[in-house]
């Protein structure tokens, strides 16, 4: 798949520790799941159950380090955008910090149990961003 994106690549990656670590970030994420999923040893699971186990055992990592998902939502279509573009999870997690974040992915707890989540994933997008405050108005 010409689109593949599941795990940054290392430039990417070198960018977000470059980033400010020290304030609060929220995750964009979109996830488009597999049909099955793509264990290396062979399991049979669908994409959803493999991805339903990276959550219950990424949960506790997660919140350990301050994260809670604060949007969550089933899309149903994209009405700009392009039209091969589905996703089956969208949700927005926000974490204490930019450096939370690292630490939830550098932990070895987390290492170990990723694979679900790269076995489930046939594409994803995740976006970085910085909260603005609730008081401003309008889009910009």
């Amino acid at each position: 798949m010409a689109d593949a994106f599941i795990d940054p690549d290392r430039g990417v990656f070198k960018a977000l520790r470059e980033l400010p670590l020290d304030h609060p970030v929220e995750m964009l994420n979109l996830v488009r799941l597999r049909q099955r999923a793509a264990y290396a040893d062979g399991r049979d699971a669908t994409g959803a159950e493999a991805y339903a186990a990276y959550g219950r055992e990424s949960g506790p990592i997660f919140r350990k380090v301050g994260g809670e998902i604060i949007w969550s939502a089933t899309p149903e279509l994209m009405l700009i955008g392009p039209q091969e573009e589905r996703w089956d999870v969208a949700f927005v997690a926000r974490y204490p910090t930019g450096q939370a974040f690292l630490d939830m992915v550098y932990d070895p707890a987390y290492q170990a149990i990723v694979f679900h989540r790269q076995a489930a994933v046939e594409t994803s997008r995740l976006l970085r961003t910085k909260p603005k405050d609730a008081a401003s108005e309008g889009f910009g």
